[in-house]
């Protein structure tokens, strides 16, 4: 159910392979005459399961638009059902769920904190706008922790990356129709880049934890904290249609949070956040064209132009991390 695998300059690390999800066989490595010599197999495998983690998150787009019920009582249901099927998983795999170390505790509460601020304003911001401006708008995120994650891990300051969350912000600039406070899409940009800072504080804080426990464990004490903090919330906008919206919700708990955010979480063993946090920018692609398909919301022209930028910024990342 695992692999054990070397960090460059630390010990050797376990790595949960939750892929049996999504697929019925494990993937196998593609034949050697179809790999450059620039990837190695590892690498390769690394980068599809990161872009498998973006197809899987990528779905919230098309389901938070779906889903008629108020943001903060569609993520607590999204969690609470997340948090019981990551249990599930937990008891399968064999896996104990004690985190031992207090202080890695409290980070792991800490980051389900920013998890539930990250998803309610990301959740606002489809409602004020549509999928593909809700998406895009989310990933200025590579930016805050391009910038974010010197300062807080300590570690080296790479002028490529910021430079290519520059080229990220760029393409959002095109998706902004006025500056003007009252404009719904306006809005929902602010909305989309809070909820950006919230993620990348997340994502930074579980560096150091990533390293010694499961992306299962991490996943099941974030994710209930996030059901814990929006559970008052009930009594002011009351339980939601669940009768009619289960079906959506559970799609939005199994494949996009535990399936979706299980395997990013785990890319963060190898590779650096900021380059994850960028290489993930394919999910605001894969978003539209969920939304295209099944809810018929079609991109303007500044929009694509927005997404342009930053799936180049994408493949940019992609290429300068070849081994």
């Amino acid at each position: 159910m695992g692999e054990h695998y070397q960090i460059k300059n630390s010990p050797a690390i376990f790595l949960p392979d939750i892929s049996f999800i999504v697929c019925s066989s494990r993937l196998r490595p593609l034949p050697s005459q179809l790999l450059t010599h620039s990837f190695s197999p590892s690498t390769l495998k690394n980068l599809l399961l990161i872009n498998l983690a973006m197809l899987s998150i990528s779905t919230s787009g098309a389901l938070g638009r779906t889903i008629a019920m108020p943001p903060t009582t569609t993520i607590f249901w999204r969690a609470l059902l997340a948090v019981l099927l990551f249990a599930g998983l937990a008891w399968w795999q064999g896996t104990s769920l004690r985190m031992t170390n207090r202080r890695d505790l409290g980070k792991v509460l800490l980051s389900g904190v920013l998890m539930a601020v990250h998803w309610v304003t990301y959740f606002y911001a489809l409602r004020l706008s549509s999928v593909a401006i809700g998406m895009l708008s989310l990933f200025t995120y590579p930016v805050f922790t391009a910038i974010l994650e010197p300062l807080l891990l300590k570690t080296r300051f790479q002028w490529a990356h910021l430079l290519l969350g520059g080229l990220t912000l760029v393409g959002i600039y095109f998706l902004v129709p006025a500056f003007d406070l009252a404009n719904d899409q306006f809005q929902a940009i602010g909305w989309g880049i809070f909820s950006a800072l919230s993620y990348a504080l997340r994502n930074l804080l579980l560096k150091a934890p990533v390293a010694h426990y499961r992306s299962t464990v991490l996943m099941f004490y974030q994710i209930g904290t996030v059901a814990l903090v929006l559970a008052p919330l009930l009594w002011l906008n009351g339980p939601g249609d669940i009768a009619h919206q289960w079906p959506p919700l559970l799609l939005l708990a199994l494949l996009t949070t535990v399936v979706g955010h299980t395997l990013f979480l785990a890319s963060f063993r190898h590779f650096s956040i900021t380059t994850a946090s960028i290489m993930s920018c394919t999910q605001p692609i894969f978003g539209i064209i969920l939304g295209a398909i099944f809810l018929q919301e079609y991109p303007t022209w500044g929009t694509c132009l927005g997404g342009a930028l930053i799936l180049l910024a994408v493949v940019l990342e992609s290429l300068r991390v070849r081994r």
